[in-house]
């Protein structure tokens, strides 16, 4: 009985400390190691690379007085001889030209092409809108190397469209699938959905009145859609461009399956560099540059939808009079179908292929069958399993970082967490892929080469999706939901687990299938991190299209894209967000 009550004072302190513990603020603490460990870090250790030219292993230093000898010794003769040799010219200089070359290039040819096509669904009564505007977003579903596919389909030397081309008497090719101009293509008809949709909004939400005003006294309707529709949407239009070079910049799938021998890009050597040589001075330089271009027009797209106050709108209803006239909308219907052609065009010529017995000279193939489905599911069947495995675990890790992370940013303004969650935007994939091979390789985490690094490289990477998607879920839920659970004694952390997360289950539910359909077609990290028995269905695509064994990838990928679009579709009405 004594024993019993010498121990009682113990346990009531136990109890007591227990309670004084702040639960919230050690998951804050947990979230801002794990954005430490997974992004910060590989970030840092990659730059330290750069300027040593051999690997510097930060957290193998801290368990091996061998490794951080090592580490010393590297850093002591660090310098800037390798970016003094980028800067030179050479090879590196010669990629990263390119690259910028191209990827101002897809921008400029995107925001031209897609200018008619957003005031076609924001300002007219054009037919078919709502079917143009599903078909428009279809493009972005497709992973960019099978649309690289589709194109070699079409253009190879024995492409059916290079053999009609011949056929009716021309010489040579129409266009090889081979080349810059392949890359551009695909890039501008496959990319144009980012700036399309964006444009589209900053259509709608100019006001009107101010066009009406212009008519009334007395201009043209082309004098008021140049001089004053187009101006008010000059922000959404500059923000689409940025947003555009970004994506062509750090594009891997399509330069790696048609890049032709003597074009240097910079993802395909920084890729090279790393999976073929083992180059961790070249790798790194190409990563910190890939890197620092994609920040810097990330902030530039910050900074001029920042500062351009183009705003107009006052509150006040008002009507949108939509474009009628038959010409005008008759013209942007059939010009609708012509930027459609050619991708879906792509697109259906993996959908044929997957179905042929043999393929060669002509415009169809010999035969069909149904024997590269059948091979598909019978050797194929795991990497199907570890697609859907993969992007759930990336799934799980992303909405719980993401629905802390909105409750931090939102409910205790903790800016600097905000900023941590933004990085992944600017990190090219190939780019997080080489820093995170680099970062993992020795004790205390020797991650590099399984499937959970892997899973976690996934997460971060498309991290921003979910947290934008639960943070204005969050935005919308009153604190005083949650005060009323903690005054009846729940815990700041109980009352966000049972009652503040209920309540955003809409918004990570549209960020869930956001989050798994990326994760599905995502080429980059998966091509260099995914281990072989974790090999997932992207990378069996890549590997076969690299083999010659098309029939075979093309079968994968129409499952890839009918996977993606019964996701996406789901996700939309989910969100039910509408442009047009």
């Amino acid at each position: 009985m004594s024993k019993g009550t010498e121990q009682s004072p113990k346990q009531s302190r136990l109890k007591n400390w227990l309670l004084s513990i702040d639960s919230l603020k050690i998951m804050k603490w947990v979230v801002y190691l794990f954005f430490f460990l997974f992004l910060v870090l590989p970030l840092i250790s990659v730059f330290l690379v750069s300027f040593t030219g051999q690997p510097v292993n930060l957290l193998g230093s801290l368990v091996n007085p061998d490794i951080m000898a090592t580490n010393i010794e590297r850093l002591s003769n660090a310098s800037l001889e390798h970016y003094a040799s980028l800067l030179g010219g050479g090879t590196y200089f010669s990629a990263l030209q390119n690259s910028l070359a191209l990827a101002i290039g897809v921008s400029i040819l995107v925001i031209i092409m897609c200018i008619p096509l957003a005031y076609a669904f924001a300002r007219t009564t054009m037919p078919f809108k709502k079917t143009l505007a599903a078909l428009c977003t279809i493009p972005l579903i497709v992973p960019t190397f099978i649309s690289a596919a589709g194109f070699i389909i079409m253009f190879g030397r024995t492409g059916w469209v290079n053999t009609l081309y011949q056929s009716l008497g021309f010489d040579g090719l129409l266009i090889n699938a081979y080349s810059m101009t392949s890359i551009v293509l695909i890039q501008v008809f496959f990319f144009f959905p980012f700036a399309l949709w964006p444009m589209v909004a900053a259509f709608k939400i100019a006001d009107i009145s101010l066009e009406e005003a212009s008519n009334n006294m007395g201009a043209k309707n082309w004098s008021t859609m140049v001089f004053i529709t187009f101006p008010l949407a000059i922000p959404g239009i500059i923000s689409a461009a940025l947003l555009i070079f970004t994506v062509s910049f750090s594009d891997f799938g399509t330069p790696i399956i048609l890049a032709p021998d003597g074009l240097n890009l910079i993802v395909v050597e920084a890729y090279r560099e790393i999976s073929g040589f083992f180059n961790w001075a070249g790798a790194s330089i190409l990563t910190i540059v890939m890197v620092a271009v994609a920040a810097i027009f990330f902030w530039l797209q910050r900074f001029i939808t920042r500062n351009m106050d183009y705003g107009t709108l006052s509150g006040k209803p008002k009507g949108t009079k939509l474009n009628d006239s038959k010409v005008v909308t008759r013209s942007l219907f059939v010009y609708t179908c012509i930027v459609l052609v050619l991708p879906m065009l792509a697109i259906f010529s993996v959908m044929i292929q997957s179905f042929a017995t043999t393929w060669g000279t002509g415009l169809l193939p010999r035969g069909f069958t149904m024997d590269h489905y059948t091979t598909v599911f019978t050797r194929s069947g795991d990497n199907i399993m570890n697609s859907l495995l993969l992007a759930g675990g990336a799934l799980i890790i992303s909405v719980i970082v993401a629905t802390l992370v909105s409750y931090f940013v939102v409910r205790e303004n903790t800016s600097k967490l905000d900023f941590m969650s933004s990085i992944p935007l600017i990190v090219p994939g190939i780019a997080l892929g080489i820093a995170y091979i680099q970062t993992f390789n020795t004790a205390p985490l020797q991650l590099t080469g399984t499937a959970f690094l892997l899973i976690v490289a996934y997460a971060i990477r498309r991290m921003p999706y979910m947290i934008r998607s639960t943070m204005g879920t969050m935005m919308a839920i009153k604190s005083d939901i949650e005060e009323a659970a903690v005054n009846l004694g729940a815990s700041k952390l109980v009352a966000i687990i049972t009652v503040v997360g209920p309540l955003m289950l809409p918004g990570i539910a549209a960020g869930s299938i956001l989050v798994f359909v990326t994760v599905i077609k995502e080429t980059s990290i998966t091509v260099l991190m995914a281990p072989s028995d974790w090999a997932p269905m992207s990378l069996m695509v890549f590997q076969n299209l690299l083999r010659g064994e098309v029939y075979t990838a093309s079968a994968m990928a129409m499952l890839i894209i009918a996977l993606v679009i019964i996701l996406q579709s789901i996700a939309n009405k989910m969100t039910k967000n509408s442009l047009y």
